[in-house]
């Protein structure tokens, strides 16, 4: 079929615009490393400065917006106002879409409980940071405005105490950085994740912060650790107190900070009930770690968990079985769950667009920098205003003398655009001061009223000396800045909600106490175990089966042992006698598969028993090969369960065998041939995967068909099928032989 006339003009416009375009359609080899730098290094930068990195003002680029967002509509010391109408502003100068503002200002609310200080004063649902179902609202449904210790960010931004810069489509100023008057950086935790490094800020308790700034501004050389002991997080919990720890962290900003669960054991219900968690954790992660516990059997001393958490507050109760002594079981699930939780500190942080790794030392020395930049800046500003007003002032001076004409020299001038000059020529002052008289009120022409201005005169000049004085004094500016960390201190100080444990007490393994004595333990065909002492063996010893079921193995043991389940996958699987319960012989017992969670279409072939793991593994395969792996190859220092590649999957595997000593093989071929092979013969493999030594050399279309242990007596001249090199063909049965009854 022709093609359209449609489709042909289309595809020759498409050829012409290529046409005027230099190398269009064409395929360009670019190196790698060109690319990196030309598209991957911008973007890199992009996130590490301006989306994932705080800076020394405590803050990322999305808080910063939000907030100034929030002050330049008016939310600060107001009524709330929607969400959604503050995310639509925010907008104005974050080019992200609603979701991530929304986000943004949620984790900022005192709601959500995030942070110790929040900057955002909300009303409604704003989830919960500690746990994963507890969703926020949607912003259409939530109210909000600044807290009140925002009014520290926002003081002297009007006063030239930071830079502005356009937002994204030149249409409004925005601040750099906030002109923060207490070291924020360190007072709320701060994470992000950028390109290559991270950022991970833990928060301290205000007043801790503000007093150990104003003792380094004093004395340089100050111990930290006397004054900032710790750090303090929203959650509360308990401070495990290291304090060579600590001291890694405020020196070099890395390490970490090890944080308990707070409860409270109820006597009279006999639960528990935790109240506060770990910053790092949640309410679901704890309880799913200790439901798992609980089924895989390592918990047993609890009956129900549960999440009661509401609006008074989080709230996980744990009943408790009878006789069990929570703080035994507390220090249990310390050590087992997210219940004790390391928070990794990372003080990376922006400096002049830099990142840079501090610590708490460092941190403040660049916030001291900044902030006495800041008020220097407030000073310079408020000095550059006073001295127009003084010249202002001057002006009016000039002019006390002789008002009468000031006034003639005003109505004489014909034109209103020579009404300055003429002032300028009259009195000798300058345009901005004639400008300014000019400008006065008939009604303000009297001699009171420019006497009275004029007076200013002296109290400015002093006001301007003292400010000049300032300026160049580091001494009294550093005085300011102490000032108005007190002054926060005095205003938004709080107590601890993170209690320092100093002598924490860590939970040791206790050995569970076995009870030892003597059993008899039966492993079936079809993969039933079942555990039986010998008095209740003596009481019944007829064994209930399921149908064409069979015992494979009868091993007369003690509770103490341990057990090995080999499976037709290739894996072992671990478990204890003791954790079996006593059978009867009446009964089918466990089914191992299921007890032991085996994968899906996973069966048994063997079971091994051991109390030292000493002795060895046979393994007997259909290519005539046959492997030694000593029984210690399984043992395992943590208590893991499964084992993979616990045998060779190069060939079928006819048999299995687990022996203390060596002893002899009967293999049998299917061609009918026999040969003896003692196991000393086969040269042991750590390696569990081994796929053997040759042991039967077998002809073409044969295979190793049966392996028996070899019994003194089966066979009327032995050595007929035993040899003295590995691999051989082995013989055939003899006349003698081949007429007695040889079970394989």
């Amino acid at each position: 079929m022709a093609k359209s006339k449609k489709t042909v003009e289309k595809k020759t416009k498409i050829t012409d615009i290529n046409a005027e375009i230099a190398g269009a359609g064409s395929v360009l080899n670019q190196k790698i490393t060109e690319t990196l730098e030309t598209n991957y290094m911008p973007y890199a930068m992009s996130v590490i400065v301006s989306r994932a990195i705080p800076e020394i003002d405590g803050l990322k680029p999305s808080h910063r917006k939000l907030l100034f967002s929030m002050y330049k509509s008016g939310l600060l010391g107001s009524e709330r106002k929607k969400s959604a109408s503050i995310v639509g502003d925010a907008m104005k100068l974050n080019p992200h879409g609603d979701a991530a503002i929304y986000e943004t200002m949620v984790r900022l609310a005192r709601g959500n409980e995030a942070l110790l200080h929040p900057y955002v004063d909300s009303k409604g649902n704003f989830g919960k940071i500690y746990s994963k179902n507890m969703a926020y609202a949607a912003a259409r449904y939530t109210e909000a405005k600044l807290e009140s210790i925002c009014k520290e960010f926002f003081a002297d931004i009007d006063k030239d105490t930071v830079d502005f810069v356009p937002n994204y489509d030149n249409t409004i100023m925005e601040p750099t950085l906030l002109p923060t008057t207490f070291p924020n950086i360190l007072t709320n935790v701060n994470l992000g994740i950028a390109v290559g490094m991270a950022s991970s800020i833990c928060s301290f308790n205000l007043e801790e912060v503000c007093q150990t700034t104003i003792e380094l501004m004093k004395n340089p050389s100050h111990d930290i650790l006397s004054t900032l002991k710790a750090p303090d997080f929203s959650g509360g919990g308990y401070i495990i107190y290291n304090e060579a720890e600590l001291e890694k962290i405020y020196k070099t900003g890395r390490g970490s900070v090890k944080v308990r669960a707070k409860y409270n054991y109820d006597k009279s219900q006999n639960c528990i009930d935790i109240t506060e968690i770990p910053y790092t954790a949640t309410i679901e992660s704890i309880i799913d770690k200790i439901v798992e516990l609980i089924k895989a059997g390592k918990i047993k001393e609890i009956a129900d968990i549960r999440d009661e958490s509401d609006l008074g507050g989080l709230k996980i109760t744990i009943d408790l079985r009878r006789g069990v002594e929570p703080d035994k079981l507390m220090a249990k699930l310390f050590k087992m769950t997210p219940l004790e939780d390391n928070f990794p500190c990372n003080f990376n942080i922006l400096v002049g667009d830099t990142p840079k790794v501090m610590g708490v030392g460092e941190i403040l020395e660049e916030w001291t920098a900044f902030r006495r930049e800041c008020v220097r800046r407030r000073t310079y500003y408020t000095v550059t205003n006073l001295k127009e007003k003084l010249h202002l002032l001057r002006g009016l001076e000039a002019i006390l003398l002789d008002i009468d004409k000031a006034i003639k020299i005003v109505r004489e001038t014909e034109e209103d655009s020579m009404v300055v000059p003429n002032l300028m020529i009259g009195f000798g002052i300058d345009k901005v001061q004639a400008e300014y008289v000019a400008e006065i009120k008939l009604r303000n022409l009297n001699k009171e009223y420019i006497i009275k201005r004029t007076d200013e005169i002296n109290k400015l000049q002093q006001e301007i000396f003292d400010l000049e004085d300032i300026l160049n004094s580091r001494r009294r500016i550093d005085k300011l800045i102490i000032g108005e960390l007190e002054n926060v201190i005095k205003k938004y100080a709080k107590p601890r909600k993170s209690i320092i444990e100093y002598n924490a007490t860590e939970y040791v393994e206790e050995k569970e106490e076995v009870p030892d004595y003597a059993v008899n333990l039966f492993f079936t065909k079809d993969g039933y175990f079942k555990k039986i002492t010998p008095q209740s063996l003596r009481m019944s010893s007829e064994q209930k089966l399921k149908t064409d079921d069979e015992i494979i193995a009868h091993i007369e043991s003690s509770n103490t042992a341990e057990l090995l389940f080999f499976t037709n996958k290739q894996q072992v699987y671990k478990a204890k006698v003791a954790d079996f319960d006593d059978h009867k012989a009446s009964i089918l017992g466990e089914y191992i598969p299921a007890k032991l969670s085996m994968d899906e279409g996973e069966t048994t072939v063997f079971m091994a028993v051991t109390t030292d793991y000493k002795g060895f593994m046979m393994f007997f395969y259909e290519n005539g090969k046959a492997s030694k792996v000593p029984l210690s190859a399984y043992e395992t220092k943590s208590n893991r369960k499964k084992l993979t590649g616990a045998y060779s999957d190069k060939a079928p595997l006819v048999s299995m065998f687990d022996s203390k000593e060596e002893c002899e093989f009967v293999l049998k071929s299917s061609q009918g041939r026999y040969l003896i092979v003692n196991s000393g013969a086969i040269a042991p493999k750590t390696s569990r995967g081994t796929a053997g030594v040759n042991a039967m050399t077998l002809k073409k279309n044969h295979k190793l068909s049966s392996v028996t242990k070899y019994i003194d007596g089966r066979f009327k001249n032995a050595n007929r099928y035993r040899t003295k090199n590995l691999p051989a063909a082995g013989s055939t049965l003899s006349a003698d032989d081949a007429g007695e009854q040889i079970s394989f």
